[in-house]
């Protein structure tokens, strides 16, 4: 029972770890996904075809490449730039880092990664809207603002739910991903019980902590999706 009760202790500090993680991805990458989705609509080439590109990138490779990408490349750069005889002083600070701080380097890498797949969502969203509606907006009197915020928004975010939901839930389990650079979240500090005591049920215990979390979280989505059932035509 005792050991019982020092795994989950421990398992409840990682998953703490976990939650953190959860929450600053999902803070920054909703707004930012919307920013992004913004740039690869617009009707200025360059900038449509910069931002297209960024996200093509960052959703064509792993999240756990970018993790050790923003975590190493900074200083090595620097360090990497002072070996050719460069002095700006922005390179010697860089270079005086060893390192990223670590719980840094998961909160850039999570939020860059997903901010880019929440972006195609919204775009999805707000393109599938019908011309009419915005053509109505006009008529009635009201700017593009208002007519985005008061007319074209609220039907994205209902038609956004299911696909925004699963990748939210997907970004419950890449969570995990941050143990890649020694962050101690919920699967780190049960693989430090294989490592310690020998111990292997700890590493699925922590399936109870991603299935009750993700559970609440599909209930949670259901509710959404019901309650905004009135733009149903």
């Amino acid at each position: 029972m005792d050991q019982f009760l020092r795994v989950t202790g421990n398992l409840l500090e990682g998953f703490g770890m976990t939650l953190q993680i959860f929450a600053i991805t999902l803070a920054f990458a909703l707004p930012l996904g919307l920013i992004i989705s913004f740039g690869s609509m617009s009707k200025f080439p360059p900038l449509r075809w910069l931002v297209k590109t960024f996200v093509w990138i960052i959703r064509g490779t792993p999240l756990m490449l970018q993790l050790i990408v923003i975590y190493y490349g900074p200083g090595l750069a620097a360090k990497w730039a002072q070996s050719l005889g460069s002095s700006f002083f922005l390179i010697d600070w860089i270079a005086s880092w060893t390192l990223m701080e670590r719980f840094t380097a998961v909160a850039v890498s999570f939020v860059i990664n997903y901010a880019c797949y929440f972006s195609e969502i919204y775009r999805g969203g707000i393109e599938s809207i019908s011309k009419g509606q915005y053509e109505a907006g006009q008529v009635l009197g009201m700017t593009k603002t208002q007519i985005f915020f008061k007319v074209v928004l609220l039907q994205v975010v209902k038609r956004i739910i299911p696909p925004m939901s699963n990748e939210i839930i997907t970004l419950v389990k890449d969570t995990s991903l941050a143990r890649t650079i020694a962050v101690y979240e919920v699967i780190w500090q049960a693989q430090a019980f294989i490592k310690r005591d020998g111990l292997l049920w700890p590493l699925f215990y922590t399936a109870v902590f991603y299935l009750v979390f993700s559970g609440i979280l599909t209930l949670l989505f259901n509710y959404i999706e019901k309650k905004m059932s009135y733009f149903r035509s």
